[in-house]
This record gives structure tokens, sequence and C-alpha cells, in this order.
């Protein structure tokens, strides 16, 4: 069994294809008629989601903890760079950050970092968090005990002032996910987004 967070998502980029995948739905869904800016991808992965906003315009600079995933982005017109979020977190203010199912079978203050991901939007910058809010049956997570916190409690995890950043969207919409083999299953996501206005 793997015990070291680095070793482990190294290996899982590793096993997937290199080929730039798809963005995410709920990226596409809700991120299409924003103004290009400047963007943070939170755990960016292999990169569908930096390399759709790149193509849309935006100065992205995607983040992950594995090298893997970050070294396969060299190259493309993203700033990609490495961060284990348990210990630093991206320098700079965006328009819009993005975290897409940044959940980990290792130890990780998600509400810490989320919180400094809303501190880092400028005042109209909006951050969307999008969670899993089911297993689907290709996922690493089997646990049949496995709690997915919904929208209303990941907000209230990270206790923003609301003098300072407002709930735009908080919903657990569900949709047909295709896995790494094509087989389909009906998903839940839990999607929030909030926008900084002050």
């Amino acid at each position: 069994m793997i015990t070291d967070a680095t070793q482990f998502w190294d290996e899982v980029h590793a096993a997937r294809p290199a080929t730039a995948p798809r963005p995410n739905a709920r990226l596409v869904e809700i991120v299409s008629d924003l103004p290009p800016g400047d963007a943070l991808d939170l755990g960016c992965g292999n990169g569908g989601d930096a390399r759709w906003l790149a193509g849309r315009g935006w100065h992205v600079t995607a983040t992950d903890i594995s090298a893997v995933a970050v070294q396969r982005l060299a190259g493309v017109r993203i700033t990609a760079v490495r961060h284990d979020l348990r210990v630093s977190f991206p320098a700079g203010e965006f328009d819009l950050v993005t975290a897409h199912y940044l959940q980990s079978p290792f130890e990780l203050d998600r509400a810490g970092v989320l919180r400094a991901a809303a501190h880092a939007l400028r005042p109209g910058g909006r951050l969307l968090v999008v969670d899993h809010g089911s297993s689907a049956p290709w996922s690493w997570n089997q646990d049949p005990d496995a709690h997915f916190p919904g929208p209303a409690e990941i907000a209230a995890d990270l206790a923003l002032d609301p003098a300072g950043w407002t709930v735009e969207r908080a919903a657990s919409p569900t949709r047909v996910a295709t896995g790494p083999d094509g087989q389909t299953a009906e998903v839940v996501d839990h999607v929030l987004l909030i926008r900084r206005t002050a």
C-alpha cells in the first residue's frame, strides 16, 4: 500500500494516457460565458481543464502535487507548477480558481486550501469547487461508508465573511460519466460557486 501522496498521484497520472483529456463538464457549463482573465487550476491532473481555459483566452496557472501531471503541460500556453497544497499555495491573484475533485485518500486541509483560494480571488472573481457526490465504479474510493460533503457543508467549512464573498450556486446535479474503459455510470457532482464581492 502506498503511503506517500506524491508517489500515489505520480503513479495514478503515469498510468493514464498522455493524450489531452476533455475538460470537466461542470467547468464548461459554468465558465463558458465568463470573460477570460487569470485562472488557477488546483489539482490540474492531466490538464484537460487548464488546456480548455487557455484555449478560450484565459492565462492559466495549473498546479498539482504530481510532477508527472505538471510535466505533461510543459510547452503549452500554461504556467504549470508543482505544489503540495498541504504545505504551499501558488502566489498571485486570480479571476477564477477551479478545484475539480480535489479529494484525496491522504490528509489534506481542504477547507484551508479552499479558503486560501477564495482569498486569492480579485474582487468579482469566482471560486468553483466541484466534488464527487458519489463513487463511480472505477473510482479509487470504493469505501461504502465514505462521506461526500455537500456544497452547503463545504461553504460552511470555509467560514467566509458574507460581506466579502457570496455563494452564487450550491447544487448537487447528476450526470452520466464515462470511465477509463468506456463504461458509463450516473454520478452526483457537488457544485459550489463563490464570488468575491469585496
